[in-house]
């Protein structure tokens, strides 16, 4: 099977048409108990965010089943234009959805960026559904933001992105313009997704939890800030890598794998 072309499968979640890949382990390789469950960030899919950093052949060959849906207005996912779609809670329920559309009672979740925004709303709300949970390119910004909106949003639907001033927003609108992203979705998507979460309710986080962040992400806030709020949780440091490449980053392989191995 070629990786770069994975199909994708499609299904209902109240309504609105999601789509995912499911990957079974590796041929010989010792089969793990649990799927893993891959939530991409904000202008990516599941294909840019984990099949291109080779995330999915890691998994697969470490013995996972891997499944990875393409958020809501993104990738091959329905594009849906009303911001009142987009809230963290209403997306983590398409992720919940999906495990119930597979029959999964349980799964080891990782979210990178909004994904892994998304994967604390999930772990919050069905802790039971969680085993554990990867917080990647997501540090205190769960708690404090992660910067204003509004320029990212003007940026994606600007007419000409040699116009953009904002520095944020142009990278942003560049990301989108790559990955051939619906941007009037994705306006629509940055204007609700960004709810933060209290101090209070980061704290209440059940499954074991790992906090992974590149040394030079100026978008995710402190890693170590956000571990420091969460009963038992572990913080890795990426070094030398930022919000963008960090996501591939073969230290980040690794200390996931290792975080799973000692549950």
């Amino acid at each position: 099977m070629n990786l770069n072309t994975l199909p994708m499968t499609q299904f209902d979640h109240s309504g609105v048409q999601i789509c995912y890949f499911d990957l079974p382990p590796a041929a010989g390789v010792a089969v793990r108990e649990l799927p893993v469950l891959l939530i991409h960030g904000f202008a990516s899919n599941a294909h840019v965010n984990w099949v291109y950093p080779s995330w999915a052949t890691t998994l697969t060959g470490a013995g996972y089943r891997v499944i990875a849906m393409d958020n809501r207005g993104h990738g091959s996912s329905e594009k849906l234009y009303d911001p009142e779609a987009y809230f963290a809670a209403t997306m983590a329920e398409d992720a919940k959805g999906l495990l119930d559309h597979l029959a999964l009672d349980e799964a080891l979740v990782m979210g990178y960026s909004m994904g892994a925004r998304l994967s604390a709303f999930l772990a919050l709300a069905h802790p039971e559904r969680v085993r554990a949970v990867v917080f990647g390119g997501l540090g205190m910004g769960m708690v404090t933001g992660v910067g204003a909106s509004q320029p990212i949003v003007d940026a994606l639907l600007a007419d000409d992105p040699e116009q953009i001033s904002d520095d944020v927003g142009k990278r942003f609108r560049l990301f989108a313009d790559a990955t051939k992203s619906d941007r009037k979705a994705l306006a629509a998507c940055m204007v609700s997704t960004r709810q933060v979460l209290l101090e209070s309710e980061i704290a209440r986080l059940q499954p074991p939890c790992l906090i992974a962040v590149g040394s030079k992400d100026d978008i995710s806030g402190s890693g170590a800030g956000l571990s420091a709020l969460i009963p038992g949780a572990q913080y890795l440091e990426i070094p030398g890598r930022d919000h963008q490449l960090a996501v591939g980053d073969k230290v980040f392989k690794a200390g996931v794998l290792k975080f799973w191995e000692t549950l």
